[in-house]
């Protein structure tokens, strides 16, 4: 608590905020080696290529330098295969040690240095450098030192954020036409595109254009096996060699979400040449990936559908395209398939299925389930989180992971979160009218509908109509809703905290924008991420962050819930460290609303 506390409050300090990055550095390097009481603590970052380290500053008891040192990858491979696989690297024995005795001659042995401590610095997810504590004496760091360098690392890593959100000349542009995991431009901008090339053809009477949509195969298996920061590690692998790969007639490439992306070829359309290029992509996903101490293997199945030709506007060109796609998977992954009209019947399964979809929204068909969040013994329910639900009356129960792609790509987000927001309130009266006593009910707001400056006053309406005070409610964000127009965004959460709800940022840890922003947003709790969880109390790393995130939330004065706590051993260690609240599967699966009554409020 001691060193979080301050860290807080050397990095919300207005002298701190408002320096150049050396300042920053001298200082938090400083402070690190105060609070640690160690000799050395270095900065270093990742050039573009990767093949080295550079050290970027370096902090001693004679003073801070900027001197750039390199350590290449090829003189210490175990160091390096040691950061990639391991990220956090704790040596008490840093001369002997595999890892780390590459050193000992020529740096560690003539300057005493005999335990060493690394924290990983990200760029998103990608590992962009590390922060680096060098002791002359033996020591074996203790999980508190080690979290606390894990938030010098992470606060190292939203000054990275900070400064690169910075350097764009337009911060609103950025943010609504380009993919904050990739740096791609997203689809709004593939569409605009399209259109622009459109009217050009017309108006000129010639050219042509096709559209290429790239979805990864087995990416879904990489996020249910290695958890969804790996799984965004080879979203960004990805990206970054489509950006990179050279083909004929390459005019613009976005990535359009999830696992996949989209390349408009222009003129160079024929379909020979298209082929070509379809291999040189597949080709180019396909090499391994290594991450995370993991070689990993994807694939790609291509669409492409040609303007004009199959279609002749920019929404018909996206949907073809789309379409053959998912006939390409259809026919074994790994494939390029060119849209013709005789797919345009497995097409419309998905476009029957959005079709339905808006259906059930305008006429409230969609039902919401309820997983409760307990204290941190487990005893008694404080809140539950409404989840929603289809019954689709061809297929049945549907969950969130089949319709919400589907949702967002129809644009049906916003109408989708009104719809939940009137059946949660509808069994809140129900409860109300029965003297049932609910807790509070937490309510998850997509990032569609948190740039919206409606969304208060429509979510006051909706709990006016039903009797429904706004201060029972608990909106759950994502931390992709807030990567936004932060001006808009702050205003909006302001609103509803002054209607009386309270807000949580939800899956807390995939990613780092939102560290930045919470001193400027009124969040009063924070749920970390599933991933980090189910591995505790075994994995050491896990672990770590964990207790930092705990150790900020505290700092800040947030609550904290767990999600997927499954196991009783997951249960006593977050109980152990002051977890505030829990919620998974070993309390509950999420119920049916009169599941939910009957089991934990019917004799209440």
């Amino acid at each position: 608590m001691n060193f979080h506390k301050a860290l807080m409050e050397l990095s919300h300090s207005p002298a701190f905020i408002n320096r150049e990055r050396r300042h920053k550095l001298a200082a938090l390097t400083a402070l690190c080696a105060k609070m640690l009481d160690v000799e050395r603590v270095s900065v270093w970052q990742f050039p573009e290529q990767r093949e080295h380290l550079e050290s970027e500053w370096l902090h001693t008891p004679d003073g801070s330098s900027a001197k750039s040192i390199s350590l290449y990858q090829s003189g210490n491979p175990a160091y390096f295969a040691a950061l990639e696989s391991e990220r956090v690297l704790s040596v008490p024995h840093a001369q002997e040690d595999p890892r780390t005795r590459d050193f000992t001659p020529d740096y560690l042995a003539p300057r005493g240095i005999r335990s060493m401590l690394d924290a990983p610095v990200f760029d998103g997810a990608r590992l962009s450098g590390v922060v680096c504590l060098e002791s002359t004496t033996y020591r074996q760091w203790t999980l508190p030192e080690i979290s606390f360098v894990i938030a010098i690392a992470d606060t190292i890593s939203l000054m990275n954020t900070h400064e690169a959100w910075l350097d764009s000349k337009q911060a609103l542009e950025y943010a609504t036409r380009y993919d904050s995991l990739t740096g791609l431009l997203n689809i709004k901008s593939l569409r605009d595109r399209i259109s622009y090339l459109v009217d050009k053809f017309e108006r000129r009477g010639l050219g042509s254009l096709a559209l290429i949509w790239v979805d990864v195969d087995r990416l879904k298996s990489i996020n249910d096996g290695l958890g969804s920061q790996v799984g965004d590690g080879v979203i960004e692998e990805i990206g970054q060699r489509l950006k990179q790969v050279n083909v004929p007639g390459k005019d613009l490439l976005a990535r359009i979400g999830g696992d996949e992306y989209a390349l408009i070829i222009r003129n160079r359309t024929q379909p020979d040449t298209l082929e070509q290029t379809a291999s040189k992509i597949r080709h180019e996903v396909s090499k391994p990936i290594r991450l995370n101490g993991h070689i990993l293997s994807v694939g790609a199945s291509l669409g492409i559908c040609h303007l004009p030709g199959d279609c002749n506007t920019t929404e018909d060109l996206l949907r073809g395209a789309e379409a053959a796609m998912y006939n390409a998977k259809q026919q074994g992954r790994g494939q390029s398939c060119f849209f013709d009209s005789s797919i345009q019947v497995s097409a419309r399964s998905r476009f029957e299925l959005e079709n339905d979809l808006r259906v059930a929204i305008n006429e409230q068909k969609l039902d919401v389930f309820y997983q409760p969040i307990t204290n941190a013994t487990g005893s008694s329910v404080e809140s539950v989180e409404a989840l929603v639900r289809w019954q689709h009356p061809e297929r049945g129960w549907l969950s969130p992971i089949e319709f919400l792609d589907i949702a967002r790509g129809g644009g049906l987000m916003y109408a989708l979160g009104e719809c939940v927001l009137r059946r949660v309130c509808e069994h809140w009266q129900w409860a109300r009218n029965h003297q049932v006593m609910l807790p509070e009910v937490s309510v998850n707001l997509a990032p569609e509908q948190v740039l919206v400056a409606e969304l208060p006053r429509q979510i006051r309406t909706i709990c006016a109509e039903h009797d429904v005070p706004v201060k029972s409610l608990h909106f759950e964000v994502t931390e992709d809703a807030l990567q936004g127009d932060i001006s808009t965004i702050s205003r909006i959460l302001e609103e509803l905290v002054a209607a009386g709800a309270q807000l949580s940022i939800d899956d807390f840890g995939t990613g780092y924008s939102s560290l930045s922003r919470l001193k400027g947003l009124p969040f009063s709790r924070i749920k970390i991420d599933r991933s980090f969880i189910s591995n505790i109390p075994d994995d050491e790393d896990d672990c770590a962050i964990i207790l930092s995130i705990l150790g900020l939330a505290k700092g800040l004065g947030l609550s904290v819930v767990a999600e997927g706590v499954e196991t009783e051993a997951h249960k006593e260690w977050l109980c152990e460290q002051g977890c505030d609240y829990l919620q998974g599967y070993l309390y509950s699966r999420p119920l049916p609303f009169d599941q939910l009554v009957e089991r934990f409020f019917a004799n209440k």
